[in-house]
């Protein structure tokens, strides 16, 4: 999957809510801690709240409540002895004793207390129940901050729990690339992705002057796939594989083991330590959780394929009160289900931000609109690092240039599936927003220029597609060429492959205007 790329280049050089406080009863229990001893204050206080006088009615009078036998052994913070079995009678009335009047005898002129037990102030859990959920981990912790929040989470916190929950996120414990997995990506369809990929990466370099240490990043890197591809096609140009420095930002344990094995990568010992290093190129490789832990001073080239469309974004809909963010709450059968928020949330600052940068007569045509800050915030992170450092990145993915109205999609085995149908076991997605890629990176820096974007079929043809096939062609097998010519179409093509023989069922569909 792939699609316009754009281009951020230096002009110099030619991106546990804190629990609530529950009502306790421990301050209670510390005022006595043995409810023996409390039953024998109360009987030293009785004859003095008795009526004035020998002979006069009895006078009722109330005191707060002691702490009863039952709530001491459960909250008390020191081991009480059992209080003494109560007469038959008392034993009789059980637990209507606990939550009724006490009423106990005096002795003094028949003077009578009464007590009530109030519990208004315990905190009763829930009944657990011992059925068996069938819902997911995932499922289960999305409900239970839902349910602890008392209230919706925004499609953004959705999407981000749901792909990088650093135990249970879609992207972290598993493969979900290739035919084995849930989607393909350009870098999987050929090799010829990737080969061109780095022809753009050895033209940038050229054009900052051949300097002899470069960082090489890439945000996302998937499988490594691409990047085996782009260090391949350029081992025999050695000062540009001398020069790199490899920096993979990635976040999910499996996807670096399996970049790991792809790169052909060895630990090797130096100094007191040790360094790994891609036996493809030689190159020193680095992986980070983010682009920030990318240690700067280096010129730089970014290369972000298929990652811009799976950052957490925010939607908005248009509602008779204004802009509304949708959200994700339960309905009254614990399913998953798209509610609009009531009240205004923080992130319509962003939205305003988004409406900022276009007219108001595009904004009257649209119902929906997708706004994605941690776009803005990476891209203003890669402008600032490439104005400091000099270099240049390249974005390759699904979009448009202009406003995004209501593109998230779930992608299950190849197929699409509903957003919120079974959390976790589906990728998703939605389209990039460029126009608000160029604005955020020419606001956060005047030293950068910004090209495109455009279609991935002008990108690939005009860095040689064309050229790559037809040599690839002259010295393959025919079940090779098939290959080729079908991953050649899937990448540059538009539509139904014209040339295709086989099941209609297989035929390539070209992504090159997509």
């Amino acid at each position: 999957m792939a699609a316009p790329p754009h281009l951020l280049s230096a002009k110099a050089q030619t991106p546990n809510p804190p629990l609530s406080t529950l009502p306790s009863p421990c301050a209670a229990v510390e005022m006595f801690r043995s409810p023996t001893a409390a039953a024998a204050l109360l009987r030293r206080l009785a004859p003095r709240v008795s009526g004035g006088g020998g002979g006069g009615a009895a006078t009722r009078w109330r005191f707060p409540p002691p702490v009863s036998a039952s709530v001491l052994s459960r909250f008390s913070s020191t081991s009480t002895s059992s209080p003494s079995p109560p007469p038959p009678s008392a034993a009789a009335r059980g637990d209507e004793a606990e939550d009724g009047d006490h009423q106990e005898e005096s002795g003094d002129s028949g003077a009578r207390l009464s007590i009530t037990v109030d519990r208004s102030g315990l905190y009763n859990p829930p009944e657990h129940s011992h059925e068996p959920s069938s819902d997911s981990e995932l499922v289960k912790h999305l409900k239970s901050i839902i349910k602890f929040r008392s209230g919706p989470i925004s499609v953004a916190e959705y999407m981000e729990e749901v792909l990088t929950n650093p135990q249970l996120g879609f992207y972290i414990n598993r493969d979900v690339f290739g035919t084995s997995g849930d989607f393909i990506t350009s870098p999987e369809v050929s090799q010829m992705f990737g080969e061109m990929i780095g022809v753009w990466a050895m033209c940038l370099w050229e054009q900052m002057g051949q300097p002899e240490k470069v960082n090489l990043i890439e945000l996302g890197p998937g499988r490594g796939t691409l990047l085996a591809d782009l260090l391949r096609g350029s081992a025999k140009f050695v000062n540009f594989t001398k020069a790199l420095d490899i920096n993979l930002v990635e976040c999910s344990p499996t996807l670096q083991k399996g970049q790991y094995n792809t790169l052909k990568c060895e630990d090797e010992p130096v100094g007191d330590g040790t360094r790994t290093v891609s036996k493809l190129c030689g190159a020193p490789v680095h992986w980070h959780a983010s682009l920030e832990q990318v240690p700067s001073g280096l010129p730089t080239i970014i290369i972000a394929h298929e990652f811009f469309d799976a950052l957490p974004i925010h939607q908005f809909q248009k509602a008779s009160r204004g802009w509304c963010e949708k959200m994700v709450d339960l309905a009254e059968d614990s399913s998953f289900r798209f509610v609009l928020s009531p009240q205004p949330t923080a992130s319509l600052l962003y939205l305003s931000k988004r409406c900022g940068w276009v007219s108001s007569e595009e904004l009257e045509k649209v119902e929906h609109i997708e706004v994605c800050p941690k776009a803005m915030e990476i891209t203003e992170q890669i402008a600032d690092r490439i104005s400091s450092d000099g270099g240049g990145a390249l974005i390759i993915d699904y979009g448009k240039d202009g406003i995004v109205s209501d593109s998230l999609q779930a992608i299950r085995k190849h197929k699409f599936v509903h957003i919120l149908d079974n959390p976790g076991s589906a990728d998703l997605s939605a389209y990039v927003d460029f126009a608000s890629i160029r604005h955020s990176a020419k606001e956060a820096s005047d030293d950068i220029s910004v090209h495109g974007p455009m279609t991935q079929s002008q990108f690939l043809g005009s860095l040689g597609i064309n050229f790559r096939v037809e040599a690839l062609l002259q010295n393959c097998t025919e079940e090779q060429a098939e290959s080729l010519r079908t991953g050649y179409w899937r990448l540059v093509g538009d539509g139904e492959a014209p040339f295709w023989e086989g099941p209609d069922d297989q035929t390539p569909i070209g992504m090159g205007t997509r």
